[in-house]
């Protein structure tokens, strides 16, 4: 009886031991791949009422000096930026500039143009 008991042990282990060896595969070698990373692009800061000050300052000189000013893109992914400004007293913005990247930094786009108006 003994024998007969160990047979149907046998007979009830023999099929776990083999559905445990089908999953012993070595899992396959993962690839080392080397991912490309973009160079970075020296871009210029963004400009503020101090730095459209300074350029409308030194554009035009005898114009009245820079009261309040605004400066945003002109489009996205557009290199120039346009720029709302009020000159002396005024506290409105009526008056606009084109600044456009050069050379590493901002310059005033038409300065003859703006120092005019």
């Amino acid at each position: 009886m003994k024998a007969n008991l160990l047979n149907k042990l046998a007979f009830l282990f023999v099929p776990l031991f083999a559905l445990a060896a089908c999953g012993e595969e070595p899992a396959a070698e993962v690839a080392q791949t080397q991912v490309a990373t973009p160079e970075p692009v020296p871009t210029l800061p963004a400009p503020n009422q101090e730095l459209f000050t300074q350029l409308y300052a030194d554009a035009c000189p005898e114009a009245e000096p820079v009261n309040t000013a605004v400066c945003r893109r002109a489009g996205l992914g557009s290199d120039e930026v346009l720029c709302e400004y009020g000159l002396g007293e005024d506290e409105y913005l009526r008056n606009d500039a084109t600044l456009t990247p050069g050379d590493g930094q901002w310059t005033l786009a038409e300065p003859e143009n703006v120092c005019a108006a």
